[in-house]
């Protein structure tokens, strides 16, 4: 009687382990939608945080700049001849590509001071403490005063008789009549006018069609254009540098880079 009982014990504990191992994991489709929206959430996350680095690369910054105000420059080339280039490049290194402090202030894109201004005004220091400068409602004043302060000066007259995308002229003649002291400035317009192609603005205004550059990579250079053929490894073979310094300096995540685009050497 009592091996029975016992035969009877083994038996149902084999029953109930077999029963156990089939249970099947039941998933709703509510849990499945629920998983599905935190996998999106992780995705969105992260490619929130690749694209971070993008937005707050001064390549971006720049390129925001000029698509906001290249309207705006070839307006003012159209009434006062002034290269749609000069004034964007002017713009973008006067401002900080429109973020510096005068700039969110004042929407003093050009450092106009304020000599015979009889608008509002700020003061900022510059060459001396405190100094005053000229105050707009909206940044496109600051561009058109910057036109009548050139088109105005007699010291600039001569910059009217150049090709008017003639932006290596404007450069050079600019600081000659006394624009800016940095014996460097034009050097820095022109950089940025070939780095950003900011003449192609010039050209639109004139019906013509943009100039093509295509000068042979110099491993002194700071900047180079990629070209049809070229990586990553053969740019940074080409300049002695690594693909992950040039990543570095162009805030690229990954490998791929296209044609036309402006990769930053140094």
């Amino acid at each position: 009687m009592r091996f029975s009982r016992i035969l009877s014990l083994l038996l149902l504990s084999v029953f109930v382990v077999s029963c156990g191992s089939r249970k099947k994991v039941v998933t709703t489709k509510k849990e499945e939608s629920r998983g599905e929206a935190r996998e999106e959430r992780v995705l969105t996350s992260s490619e929130d945080r690749q694209a971070e680095p993008r937005r707050n690369s001064y390549n971006y910054t720049v390129e925001s700049y000029i698509a906001e105000f290249a309207p705006i420059a070839q307006e003012e080339m159209k009434l006062y001849r002034i290269p749609a280039s000069i004034t964007l490049a002017q713009g973008i290194l006067e401002s900080g590509a429109g973020r510096g402090d005068l700039t969110r202030r004042a929407n003093n894109h050009f450092g106009i001071k304020c000599h015979d201004w009889e608008g509002d005004r700020v003061y900022h220091d510059d060459d001396r403490r405190g100094e005053c400068f000229r105050k707009y409602k909206e940044a496109r004043y600051s561009y058109r005063d910057h036109s009548l302060f050139l088109a105005n000066r007699g010291r600039y007259a001569s910059l009217f008789d150049l090709d008017p995308d003639d932006y290596r002229g404007w450069a050079k003649g600019l600081r000659k009549a006394g624009y800016a002291t940095d014996r460097r400035y034009p050097d820095k317009l022109i950089s940025l006018i070939e780095r950003y192609e900011l003449y192609r603005y010039d050209a639109e205004m004139l019906g013509k069609a943009s100039p093509v550059y295509t000068s042979m990579p110099n491993e002194n250079s700071e900047s180079y254009v990629v070209r049809k053929g070229d990586t990553l490894y053969s740019i940074a073979k080409r300049y002695n540098t690594s693909v992950e310094e040039l990543k570095r300096n162009n805030d690229l995540v990954g490998n791929t880079i296209s044609i036309g685009q402006v990769l930053n050497i140094k």
